[in-house]
């Protein structure tokens, strides 16, 4: 058994194409040349972590092959409009391409633009059957992830020009943190259409993205949330750098579970009246375009388990952050125990999958409700209620 996983292994291996070590090679390169420009802004952690995402991100792109040239293509983009700064944060309102396209807030604002137009294009395409409307919305999905972690690099390079002490990773507000959420969910979106091979759920997974992005504009004018801040003390810790991408791969998967769970329950409505009525189970609407009811639960148990994975792990990281910020690992804080609250709904919901073979619209209509308690847990709360998180108010 062992000489044959090792042989597995071995055989994996042999199979990677140059266009694989390629991608492996510029990783490293990339890293490399990151810490000869870079690092001196940077501790020892963060170094540890830039080293330690070439593996990472090697191994994502020979697993999904699209995700390098999205990777090629932040790249590009992020150190293009780095290189246009010169050290003078003042340019962003000067040079043309940073005004328009590269500036941080510029590549936010194409990015919510995509977003918007990508949702029209899938419902388009949905509604009228066409594979071409349903192929564009997918391309300018792609382009609005693309945009947004550009805008997101560039903002993190914008955060030292405002100052060497204020620089930080941009995921330490609601405005950061609503761009991260929105490309995350797209991203998982973008990898189970291709991996499933249907552009059919794209309508209902953007309507959420949607949703944020029309948030994170009110949010932009009616707060002035694009302006770079100064990290408050308690987010001036490098717990920060991981608690939150791993807390919002949880909402963000959690999000997408709901929006398949909203397509499965359409769906298995209209069967029903269908059946009912004694007409074919393929001519309704959502029964002649959706993936099967099957597929549907399979692709929101996957996104569960998956988001529940990242939820635990950034769980355990906020109460180690605590311990170091506040001296006590869990202290009952709003914040940690609508967190609570989310972590126990989800890992009941996967218990009674598991255990109970929980399946059908009982599941469907959970994971919905999941999606209403994960938004309080995540918004409500500092909209409402004030604690040790109470930094992060509306």
């Amino acid at each position: 058994m062992e000489l044959s996983q090792g042989y597995s292994e071995v055989s994996w291996l042999r199979r990677r194409t140059w266009a694989d070590w390629l991608f492996a090679a510029a990783l490293l390169a990339g890293a490399l040349f990151a810490l000869n420009r870079y690092g001196h802004f940077m501790d020892y952690y963060e170094n540890a972590i830039l080293i330690g995402a070439v593996p990472v991100f090697a191994l994502l792109g020979w697993h999904w092959r699209a995700s390098r040239v999205l990777m090629a293509g932040i790249a590009f983009f992020a150190l293009s409009g780095i290189s246009l700064y010169h050290g003078d944060l003042a340019r962003a309102n000067q040079a043309f391409f940073l005004k328009y396209f590269l500036s941080s807030q510029s590549a936010i604002l194409w990015m919510s633009a995509l977003f918007f137009l990508a949702t029209i294009f899938y419902w388009g395409g949905l509604i009228a059957r066409s594979p071409v409307g349903s192929s564009l919305g997918s391309t300018l999905c792609w382009a609005a992830v693309l945009l947004g972690f550009t805008g997101m690099m560039v903002r993190w390079y914008e955060s030292y020009l405002v100052g060497v002490d204020v620089g930080h990773i941009p995921i330490s507000n609601l405005y950061e943190v609503f761009v991260l959420f929105c490309m995350i969910t797209a991203l998982f979106y973008l990898y189970y259409e291709q991996r499933y091979e249907t552009r059919a759920l794209g309508p209902f997974v953007l309507l959420v993205i949607s949703a944020a992005v029309g948030f994170l504009l009110w949010y932009s004018v009616a707060r002035g949330a694009f302006e770079i801040q100064p990290l408050v003390p308690a987010l001036q810790s490098w717990w920060m750098k991981i608690h939150v991408p791993a807390n919002f791969i949880g909402y963000g998967t959690f999000a997408l579970a709901a929006m398949v769970a909203v397509a499965y329950l359409l769906k298995a409505r209209e069967q029903k009246k269908l059946a009912i009525a004694g007409a074919p189970l393929g001519t309704g609407f959502f029964s002649s375009r959706l993936p099967s009811l099957e597929l549907l639960d399979d692709l929101m148990y996957k996104a569960i388990a998956v988001g529940f994975a990242f939820f635990t792990i950034a769980t355990i990281l906020g109460a180690l952050w605590a311990a170091d910020a506040w001296g006590g690992y869990w202290s009952w804080d709003p914040k940690e125990t609508w967190a609570l609250i989310v972590w126990l709904n989800y890992a009941a919901w996967l218990h009674m999958r598991l255990m109970k073979g929980l399946r059908g619209a009982v599941a469907a209509w959970w994971a919905l409700t999941g999606l209403l308690v994960t938004t309080f847990a995540f918004l409500g709360v500092n909209m409402f209620l004030s604690g040790l998180h109470s930094y992060g108010q509306l």
